[in-house]
C-alpha cells in the first residue's frame, strides 16, 4: 500500500521541477526558487515570496509575501 503513494509523490516532484522550469515572476519575469520548506516560490527580483497551496502556485502579486534581500 505505501509503494503506490511513493510512486505518486515522486511523479509530483517530476512535474513540479518541470512546472517550475517553465514558471517566471509575473512582475519581473525573471527565475524562480523553489524553497520547500515553505511552501513558496521565491522571486529575488521583485523581492517576493509566491505561496503554493495544495500544490498549485499562487502567481498573484497580492497573494505574495515581501521578502528581504
Amino acid at each position: 500500500m505505501d509503494e503506490p503513494q511513493s510512486k505518486d509523490q515522486d511523479n509530483r516532484a517530476a512535474i513540479d521541477r518541470k512546472l517550475l522550469e517553465i514558471l517566471v515572476c509575473p512582475l519581473t519575469k525573471g527565475p524562480l526558487e523553489y524553497d520547500a520548506r515553505r511552501q513558496e516560490l521565491i522571486s529575488r527580483s521583485a523581492k517576493l515570496a509566491y505561496p503554493i497551496r495544495d500544490g498549485v502556485p499562487i502567481m498573484l502579486p497580492e497573494e505574495a509575501r515581501p521578502i528581504e534581500g
